[in-house]
């Protein structure tokens, strides 16, 4: 699998969200200032290639939609963050964001029963 660009994102966001959609369509979806349909058209194609979005042939339009998972996009790009930047070390990212977001004392206990639901039942 491929990274995405930024673009490239914010289309998946758009198809995710959608489910399918033509060209039009994602384009009604992205903020202003909208870009050209030929952007968006050539970008779609370019996730085509990557095998991130299929399609459906309407006669000369083509409806898309994604081809991968948000829940698997998100699993891959975050486990290439945690490689490549904490060298594989969740404890590392989980520090590196609790001081970065300064998290109070609630919000780490909170954290905490997320990581392990079973120690909130044994008190």
């Amino acid at each position: 699998m491929k990274d995405l660009t930024k673009a490239e994102e914010q289309i998946m966001q758009v198809l995710w969200k959608k489910e399918k959609a033509f060209i039009k369509d994602i384009i009604e979806e992205l903020p202003e200032p909208k870009p050209a349909y030929n952007t968006v058209s050539t970008i779609v194609r370019i996730l085509q290639k990557k095998e991130i979005v299929g399609h459906e042939a309407y006669g000369r339009s083509h409806r898309y939609f994604p081809l991968m998972t948000k829940d698997e996009y998100r699993k891959y790009s975050l486990t290439n963050l945690l490689n490549g930047y904490f060298g594989g070390s969740l404890k590392g990212l989980v520090s590196f964001f609790a001081k970065e977001k300064d998290l109070n004392l609630a919000e780490y206990e909170a954290l905490l029963k997320e990581l392990d639901p079973e120690k909130d039942q044994d008190q």
